[in-house]
């Protein structure tokens, strides 16, 4: 899958608002993928000086993301993956992939299939419907790769 152990950051639904939290926990990654619903293009400019981006359009995001595609297929450390905001527009077969991520819920979902896992990292952005605020984060190795759920402790 590579040489070392390389994290990844899966957020989503941030909706304007880059916590510290998020900040501090995402320093720690080569990459971040982010579900959708960035709602700002500065939110985007944030998360690009941290590590590289790979973002999906949410239903939330405006005509400045008219460049940023509605799915996206990629591999990265050795993971296929694919990549929406809505999970009503994941393919009917995901069978070529390792990991699904999607949002718009904002509710944190980890589905292990046989091995694929489908993966909604939840919001980290604006508590909503007193929701957990969570994140993901994944860590792949040349043996194995997991997900680890972030709960953060955020009043608002």
């Amino acid at each position: 899958m590579g040489s070392g152990i390389h994290r990844i950051g899966v957020i989503s639904d941030t909706h304007g608002l880059i916590r510290d939290e998020v900040r501090e926990r995402l320093s720690t990654c080569e990459v971040i993928l982010h579900g959708g619903d960035l709602n700002r293009k500065d939110v985007l400019n944030e998360l690009e000086k941290i590590a590289d981006v790979h973002a999906v359009r949410g239903n939330n995001d405006g005509k400045w993301a008219a460049k940023i595609p509605e799915k996206l297929c990629m591999e990265l450390f050795g993971l296929k993956l694919f990549m929406t905001h809505d999970k009503k527009q994941l393919p009917d077969d995901l069978t070529p992939y390792d990991l699904v991520i999607y949002g718009h819920s904002h509710k944190y979902e980890e589905i292990n299939e046989n091995g694929k896992i489908i993966l909604n990292p939840g919001s980290c952005g604006p508590r909503r419907f007193h929701l957990p605020v969570t994140m993901a984060l994944i860590e792949v190795s040349d043996e194995e790769w997991n997900v680890e759920r972030i709960d953060l402790a955020c009043d608002k």
